[in-house]
């Protein structure tokens, strides 16, 4: 005999879970990873418990919002890489970035946020960092980036610039292009003058983006 009762629950659980997919892709992207998740429910029109039934940690809800923005960040390192001119591929593939953060603070967040190593978001992240590794050794090996910037350099000047222009971000949303340009500027070959030290550590430039949250 089928059960006509079930298949209303059914269908009424997945349609709320979407709905908290929705809520959260929208308030992380306003307000950051650490968004309220009351105010996530309340935009669901869900109660927290409902929420808590479908993500019962913030990180299942965070991996399940952000993974789609990693994956284009990742797949925007594969289109780079490809790219007949290695000093355009690296251009194009910036931008993005800087686009993606510049318009959703949980990617800006997802992108220095440790999460569980076994996460679907935490391998691509893997995946992605060593595409940008390869890019960058494909640009410099090309002669189109200065050899003395290291992977690092360029993470920290990209953060900075989106991060130096949240505050105009309501006014000027577009402002982060202009600063951007000016950074691409500067890591032309042809526009090096020698740099003071050395490049941060990795653990050390993670850190700083992670306190700065």
């Amino acid at each position: 005999m089928v059960d006509l009762v079930s298949r209303p629950r059914r269908r009424d659980a997945r349609d709320n879970r979407e709905k908290v997919l929705t809520a959260a892709r929208r308030r992380f992207a306003a307000d950051g990873l650490d968004a309220s998740l009351n105010a996530v429910a309340r935009e669901a029109g869900v109660s927290i418990g409902t929420l808590y039934n479908h993500f019962p940690t913030r990180d299942e809800l965070i991996d399940e919002t952000q993974l789609e923005r990693v994956e284009e960040s990742v797949r925007s390192a594969e289109v780079a890489l490809a790219a007949a001119d290695p000093w355009t591929g690296l251009v194009q593939h910036l931008i993005t970035m800087a686009e993606l953060q510049a318009t959703d603070r949980g990617f800006t967040d997802v992108c220095v946020r440790p999460l569980p190593a076994g996460s679907r978001i935490e391998q691509a992240k893997r995946r992605g960092q060593v595409l940008f590794h390869e890019l960058i050794a494909r640009v410099q090996a090309a002669g189109a980036l200065r050899p003395d910037v290291d992977v690092t350099d360029i993470g920290l000047m990209l953060w900075s610039v989106v991060r130096a222009t949240d505050g105009v971000r309501h006014r000027a949303p577009e402002a982060w292009r202009r600063h951007v340009a000016i950074l691409l500027d500067g890591l032309r070959t042809e526009a090096a003058h020698p740099l003071p030290g050395a490049p941060l550590e990795h653990d050390i430039l993670r850190a700083a983006m992670e306190s700065d949250r």
